[in-house]
């Protein structure tokens, strides 16, 4: 089978030969047609499997007989839930049209970046628009960009975009969109609220290779090792050395852990990047640029980059401190042993991770043995604070309190003081910020 076979033009095939397709994979093989015959598409498929080109080759052909467009409108809309995972996308439309026989305008708006920049390129408006949706509705704020005239619209990852709690951003932007379009929904896992939006998104859609469960490829080799909290550094220095300057992409989970675990491998002669929220946009993708390109052994990142991430021929990946979410696991461990290619993923367990990592394994079906590398074995008995206090595992997603709990514990606690004045403040403390208000403003600013 060849790309040609499935309905795309010969120009795609000389692009595709030089990028190296050889062949469709599966989703894109079942997927292409389907988009061509413009039907909407619901589909899963194990990560590494090519969905990017399996929606983005086909509406490029379809693009290839569309009407002029007028300044700020757009085309063919494709949201996606981060700031990395839209460059890639739109890096993957500029590969894929180098023989491509007409002028087409492709463009990735998201933050972080100058919304000047962005509304400057709409003028003339934009056959391919890749977005995240907070930046795409700050701009159609601005007048910088109007939906009518958009023929088929991409949900790229709508499980990530609804966890990462863009749902209502998400409500907004298809209010905008016109009635008569093409929908296509990729999505890694679905739960209620994926469902939902399939319900009301789509219209008799072809399904593809839909997985209720996720699946690994078998070229991945997992390595849980159990080693004690304050000795992962170490063992990761360990594993570096050992890997004989092979590339690894180490998932923590904070900011802090980020900028901490680079350091102290700085301090030991390794290359290190980090991939977190802090970092500005031009910061992160100089991380990832240098990385891609072998300048550095070692990027260090928060979940920011479970997702979507493309890094060819990636062969290690490290779980320093395990995921909060089961599901995150699997999206981690699926940036190696990607496209065929075999890959290892290590994961630490400490004693505190200890019975997280048994949720992780129960809940993705997962067989695998612990193993203790000389050197570094785990203290046969966890901590006394760890012991005293029962503790085994961080705050499974979904289970810490919303800010809405804390809200109503504030205000009943807020409540109980009114009623009993002895037991609270003296006067005069009034004035202070009541303790919901205090965390209504944190939650604020975080946000923010």
């Amino acid at each position: 089978m060849s790309f040609l076979s499935l309905g795309l033009s010969g120009f795609f095939q000389r692009a595709l030969d030089e990028l190296g397709y050889d062949t469709p994979t599966a989703i894109q093989a079942q997927a292409i047609p389907a988009v061509l015959e413009g039907r909407d598409l619901l589909a899963a498929a194990e990560t590494g499997s090519g969905k990017t080109a399996a929606f983005v080759l086909p509406l490029l052909e379809k693009l290839l007989g569309h009407d002029g467009l007028r300044s700020n409108q757009v085309a063919t809309l494709v949201l996606v839930p981060t700031r990395e995972l839209a460059v890639q996308v739109e890096e993957a439309v500029k590969a894929y049209t180098t023989y491509y026989p007409r002028r087409i305008k492709s463009l990735a708006v998201y933050g972080g970046v100058s919304i000047n920049a962005q509304m400057q390129a709409m003028k003339g408006g934009c056959d391919l628009m890749v977005a995240t949706p907070g930046r795409l509705l700050d701009l159609m704020e601005k007048n910088a960009i109007t939906l009518d005239k958009v023929q088929h619209l991409v949900l790229d990852e709508a499980d990530r975009m609804l966890d990462l709690g863009f749902a209502d951003e998400l409500q907004q932007v298809l209010s905008k969109l016109p009635v008569q379009r093409q929908n296509l929904l990729f999505s890694a896992t679905f739960p209620e609220e994926v469902d939902a939006l399939i319900n009301r998104l789509l219209f008799n859609p072809v399904n593809i290779e839909i997985e209720r469960e996720n699946k690994l490829p078998d070229t991945l080799i997992q390595r849980p090792i159990e080693v004690d909290k304050e000795q992962r550094t170490a063992l990761l220095r360990h594993l570096l050395g050992e890997m004989n300057g092979a590339q690894f992409l180490v998932f923590v989970a904070s900011k802090r852990t980020a900028d901490n675990v680079a350091g102290k491998l700085n301090k030991y002669g390794f290359t290190t990047e980090t991939l977190h929220g802090d970092r500005s946009q031009k910061e992160r993708n100089h991380s990832l640029a240098t990385f891609k390109r072998g300048e550095i052994q070692v990027l260090i990142a928060t979940d920011l980059a479970a997702r979507g991430l493309d890094i060819p021929l990636l062969p290690f990946v490290v779980n320093y401190d395990l995921p909060r979410s089961p599901a995150d696991y699997i999206h981690r461990i699926g940036r190696t042993a990607r496209a065929g290619e075999v890959g290892t993923a290590f994961s630490f367990i400490d004693h505190e991770s200890d019975a997280h990592f048994k949720l992780i394994a129960k809940r993705n079906h997962l067989n695998v043995t612990r193993e203790q590398i000389a050197g570094f074995e785990r203290s046969t008995t966890p901590p006394d604070d760890i012991a005293a206090l029962g503790k085994g595992q961080p705050p499974v997603k979904g289970k810490r309190k919303s800010k809405k709990d804390k809200l109503r514990e504030a205000a009943a606690r807020e409540q109980a003081t009114r009623n009993n004045p002895a037991s609270g403040k003296q006067a005069g403390a009034a004035s202070a910020p009541s303790e919901a208000a205090s965390i209504w403003q944190k939650a604020t600013l975080k946000r923010r």
